[in-house]
């Protein structure tokens, strides 16, 4: 029988993916401590890489970071910003991939259920959304957004879908996307509020790394 440690080794480090130096500011700020590209947090410890903006720097950035003997195994993670879909969804939601979504085809993600629960404890009064993150390759706004809502997905962004879809196709691995919403159907970024919103996801993106932590950690645990 094999030790908890042991399976930790075989499974891989947890490797978080974020695009923009603002996503990345939000979650160092979260961390205690630092040591040649780890984050250290209480919880635990992870790797954050900072891919750029956009499918092809994500996909490529992943790609790179999976050649390295330290993390060819990690667990993949995509998190920071995105655009929500649909009515309701405010500034510092929360949304939690079911699946990623690109023009390649879709990518499941593991987990999902679980790392809404400790989303819910991590950052308690926000709302957690779960269903489809589909990813774009610039920006939506207006009538696209209401056309990709009508696709069944719930939430867009940039990198998610092209950083989970590098992940899986690098071998076998746990996958999964969290995503803050700063821009939501009734909350554009071309409108007023967009600071206090953009304030409020930062916050929240601050908060998150124990849900991150429950979420790698139970992906090492023994299928049954």
């Amino acid at each position: 029988m094999s030790a908890p440690g042991d399976r930790a080794d075989r499974a891989g480090p947890l490797l978080v993916a974020c695009a923009l130096r603002i996503e990345q500011v939000a979650l160092r700020s979260a961390g205690h401590g630092r040591a040649r590209g780890t984050e250290h947090a209480r919880a635990g410890a992870y790797t954050l890489l900072r891919t750029g903006m956009g499918p092809r720097a994500a996909e490529r950035a992943l790609r790179s970071a999976l050649d390295r003997p330290a993390t060819e195994r990690a667990a993949v993670l995509a998190t920071g910003f995105c655009a929500g879909l649909v009515p309701g969804m405010s500034p510092g939601d929360l949304v939690v991939a079911e699946e990623t979504r690109d023009p390649r085809g879709t990518v499941p993600c593991t987990g999902t259920a679980l790392l809404a629960e400790a989303l819910a404890r991590a950052v308690p009064g926000r709302t957690v959304h779960t269903g489809p993150l589909t990813g774009s390759d610039h920006v939506v706004r207006g009538q696209e957004r209401a056309q990709l809502r009508a696709t069944g997905a719930v939430a867009v962004d940039m990198e998610s879908a092209a950083t989970l879809w590098a992940a899986v196709r690098g071998g076998a691995r746990p996958v999964a996307a969290v995503r803050v919403i700063v821009d939501a159907p009734e909350h554009e970024l071309v409108r007023i509020g967009t600071v206090r919103g953009g304030i409020s996801a930062f916050r929240v993106l601050r908060a998150v790394l124990p849900a991150f932590y429950e979420w790698h950690r139970s992906s090492l645990l023994p299928r049954r």
